[in-house]
């Protein structure tokens, strides 16, 4: 039913914001002919400037053979910007009622062997499918943000979502460069957002109760857990922190301190007080700096630390 993964040669990438032309860029570096579909002429401008930045990382990185940004045209007609895919990326806003205006849309004007993947962080296939007449082929393939630096893409299909269209979705995004995460079951977050919650729930606790500072949190994961965790998961970290015995002693050993109050998992009250802490603790640690000059240096430094690990993975 749907064509060769391998065989994609033109994508459509739905969205003007850091998402869609963030994908749209990864696309264009990987050597797709891309069609990216902008809501508001007006938005041509951001978009354009998130590729602009986005390319200088791609470039460092190095580009697949033929890519070009030659291969992209942008429009606002959406039938226009589906005709002929092989495969379209849909990040349009995050309300439900645009997705599923969008998906009944799609449904009706794209061939049905086309594949949809939603970058959705945060709502499900299940109702973002419903007014969709082909619901079969529409997936969520959430990314993680730069997605066109970042590998990650959860892959999880809807109620109505044939697993064809899922394992397709899976095969298409490794062959795109990216490292796809086919995930069991719906559940709202995916795996990776939903673990970054957890992290980010205490570190607002911390901040709420004046036990650490936004900079004292940044401090502890840049220079704890972080670098690790770029060529280490959590499960295997402690897998090989406990020597020979492995997760067996970790648990067996270690288990009993799970029931210590060290995280608290449940959301603390968003006061104004804690939003106000967390707005000037972020100030402070941006200074004077510009939104452009900081993404631009976090890009810099991403591009740095994937070409360590692929340099010491070879």
């Amino acid at each position: 039913m749907y064509r060769d993964p391998t065989s994609v040669t033109r994508v459509t990438s739905i969205g003007a914001g850091p998402i869609g032309a963030g994908w749209a860029a990864h696309f264009l570096a990987r050597g797709y002919d891309v069609c990216a579909y902008i809501h508001d002429p007006k938005e041509r401008e951001t978009f354009d400037a998130i590729l602009d930045t986005a390319w200088i990382s791609l470039s460092a990185l190095g580009l697949e053979k033929g890519a070009s940004r030659d291969r992209l045209s942008v429009t606002s007609d959406l039938n226009m910007a589906v005709q002929d895919t092989d495969f379209i990326q849909e990040s349009a806003p995050e309300r439900i009622e645009i997705k599923q205006a969008l998906y009944k849309t799609l449904g009706e004007i794209v061939p049905s062997h086309v594949v949809i993947g939603s970058s959705t962080s945060g709502l499900t296939m299940t109702d973002i499918q419903q007014n969709c007449a082909t619901p079969e082929r529409c997936v969520i393939g959430h990314p993680f943000n730069p997605p066109y630096l970042l590998p990650l893409v959860e892959i999880v299909g809807g109620e109505q979502t044939s697993p064809d269209a899922v394992a397709w979705a899976g095969k298409f995004y490794e062959s795109a460069g990216k490292s796809p995460l086919i995930m069991k079951k719906e559940i709202p977050g995916f795996v990776a957002t939903r673990l970054q919650e957890a992290l980010w729930r205490e570190a607002l606790h911390m901040v709420a109760n004046g036990e650490a500072t936004p900079a004292d949190i940044d401090n502890a994961l840049m220079n704890g857990p972080a670098p690790r965790m770029a060529v280490q998961g959590q499960c295997m970290a402690f897998h090989v922190a406990c020597g020979e015995g492995g997760m067996a002693t970790n648990l067996d050993q270690f288990g009993p301190a799970l029931k210590l109050p060290w995280t608290r998992l449940e959301a603390p009250e968003l006061t104004q007080e804690l939003r106000d802490r967390m707005v000037e603790g972020c100030n402070a640690i941006a200074g004077t700096q510009r939104f452009e000059d900081m993404a631009a240096k976090r890009d810099a430094q991403i591009v740095a630390v994937l070409r360590a690990i692929r340099d010491a993975r070879s």
